[in-house]
């Protein structure tokens, strides 16, 4: 509960400015204060009304403190390296784990549970819940990991019905993350991204989605649910995956394809849907003969 000092003024005979300020850091200095001041023209009054610091989220804000390496606030529960440094504004939730030499950066939010491994960076503004992140990684600013995937069905009485959310997103250890990517978290089974995987600013990860080992997703990317890569697999930009697609080991595709099956060997592809290479290749200069006919 807080505590808090009423502090009245009179000025003059009629005219009153009523001051009220919650002082629980302070109440030390309001109570010497009362000692300094005391008379009939101010008048201090310390009580301790029926207030809660708990939140509507259930958070005890009391249970919370200021870490010394860095300003951030963290929960009495998380276990933090003392090599960790948490910048102001950043939070840790109750048992998180940031390993030796984490960085945090102002804004951040590291949900309950969540594991950081060590020497990884986390930038401004990111969000995580739900979800491990593995040692060396750089996660840059706006990132969310591990909030709910998007599933819905619709019901007998024909509404839309959210689908339980309840796994968890597990990041390798050296894999760098791009600005305001979301990898969300699994279902089925978890989020999975592989060890030394590289993702470009503004992908799109959704729930169950597995990704190998040594991947590299460049920008505008989107992978819908329930998808599996293997290892060393290249997506150009803005890449569509349809969901529960699977794409083998040491596969490139082109910017702007969309792979609408499985692709079993390896190999470049491109093209709406994705194909070989090679007969990409021919599709577009057959298109563009038969363009340049129409004109003449």
């Amino acid at each position: 509960m807080a505590i808090s000092a009423n502090r009245s003024y009179y000025i003059g005979a009629s005219n009153l400015f009523f001051y009220r300020t919650p002082v629980n850091p302070i109440v030390e200095r309001v109570r010497a204060l009362c000692a300094l001041l005391g008379g009939p023209a101010i008048r201090y009054q310390c009580s301790m009304p029926l207030v809660s610091r708990i939140d509507g989220a259930g958070t005890n804000h009391d249970e919370f403190s200021r870490w010394g390496n860095g300003g951030g606030t963290f929960h009495k529960s998380a276990r933090v390296d003392p090599t960790a440094i948490m910048e102001i504004g950043a939070i840790v939730h109750s048992k998180a784990v940031l390993d030796a030499n984490v960085y945090v950066g102002s804004g951040a939010v590291i949900g309950p549970a969540v594991t950081v491994g060590q020497s990884t960076k986390i930038g401004y503004n990111v969000s995580l819940s739900n979800c491990t992140i593995g040692d060396h990684c750089v996660i840059h600013n706006g990132v969310c990991i591990g909030q709910d995937g998007f599933g819905f069905f619709v019901d007998e009485q024909g509404s839309m019905v959210k689908k339980p959310q309840l796994l968890n997103a597990k990041i390798g250890n050296h894999v760098e993350i791009g600005a305001n990517t979301c990898i969300d978290r699994g279902s089925w089974r978890d989020t999975v991204i592989g060890d030394h995987s590289k993702i470009d600013n503004l992908v799109q990860i959704a729930h169950n989605v597995v990704i190998g080992k040594s991947c590299l997703l460049c920008g505008q990317v989107g992978i819908a649910g329930s998808v599996t890569i293997g290892d060393y697999v290249t997506l150009g930009g803005r890449v569509a995956v349809r969901d529960h697609a699977s794409i083998t080991s040491k596969v490139r595709l082109a910017a702007n394809s969309c792979v609408t099956k499985d692709i079993t060997e390896p190999g470049d592809y491109g093209g709406f849907p994705a194909v070989p290479i090679h007969q990409w290749r021919r599709q577009i200069a057959n298109h563009s003969r038969l363009s340049k006919k129409s004109i003449s």
